[in-house]
């Protein structure tokens, strides 16, 4: 029986000192039917040359170079647009997905018809040397307790379109990672955990991921812009999501 093909998504953006790792890893993968769509979001160091040597190696990579500067939910959505697969999973261009990542995943969805899972992850530095830290995934997941705990990591994440119909990232500055997975548990697609960790999540210097106090800021605007949700309830949401994000980067 064929494998369903597995569409990975990757931005790309001023990437060169990773980008090559992150497709090296994609290649590694033991599950071999997939396709990754990488569409560029204007880099003005080598990521499209590196990547280009990559498409012309194998003829599952591809890559989309707009004319101009998108932000990452459109260039997402412009890969997510030529994905052909039953499967879609994302990948950032600095991050690294262990070798078995898409047979245990996807293996996983499959028996146990699920449409949406996600996973623990491994935190690496800059270098990519282990920190040391698994930040474990928080079991089932639904809507309302991803608005208290923003656990899933992009890498983590594979979703069965067939199921799920089609999506594509919310066009906003910040947490667009946060908006997508609320807006699809809000079909009714609880997040799953697989056994885990099956990515390498890399946080930089200066990275968006490493500004705490810019990352709640986020996540208030989308409690309150985004799903609309009322002040107390936002303000509960906001006290369980800090506790649980204490949680993460202590234990």
């Amino acid at each position: 029986m064929m494998e369903p093909l597995v569409s990975i998504i990757m931005p790309c953006y001023n990437a060169e000192r990773y980008v090559a790792q992150s497709i090296e890893s994609v290649l590694a993968q033991t599950y071999q039917n997939w396709e990754l769509l990488i569409t560029d979001d204007g880099s003005t160091d080598k990521s499209v040359e590196i990547v280009s040597k990559y498409c012309i190696k194998d003829d599952r990579i591809s890559i989309l170079v707009p004319d101009e500067h998108q932000g990452i939910a459109r260039t997402r959505n412009m890969s997510i647009a030529r994905a052909k697969g039953k499967f879609v999973a994302f990948l950032d261009s600095d991050d690294i997905w262990y070798p078995e990542k898409l047979e245990k995943q996807v293996g996983y969805m499959l028996e146990n018809d699920v449409a949406f899972t996600y996973s623990s992850y491994e935190i690496i530095d800059a270098q990519g040397n282990s920190k040391n830290r698994v930040v474990k995934d928080a079991g089932v997941v639904s809507y309302k307790k991803y608005l208290r705990n923003t656990i899933i990591c992009c890498g983590t994440v594979v979703v069965d379109k067939e199921k799920t119909g089609h999506f594509a990232t919310p066009i906003i500055k910040t947490s667009e990672d946060m908006s997508l997975w609320l807006s699809i548990m809000k079909r009714g697609f609880d997040a799953y955990p697989v056994p885990g960790p099956l990515h390498k999540y890399r946080i930089t210097p200066g990275s968006a991921s490493s500004n705490k106090f810019k990352a709640a800021c986020d996540v208030w605007r989308v409690y309150r812009k985004i799903e609309k949700l009322s002040l107390p309830t936002s303000v509960f949401n906001f006290v369980c999501y800090t506790f649980n994000a204490v949680k993460k980067h202590v234990f």
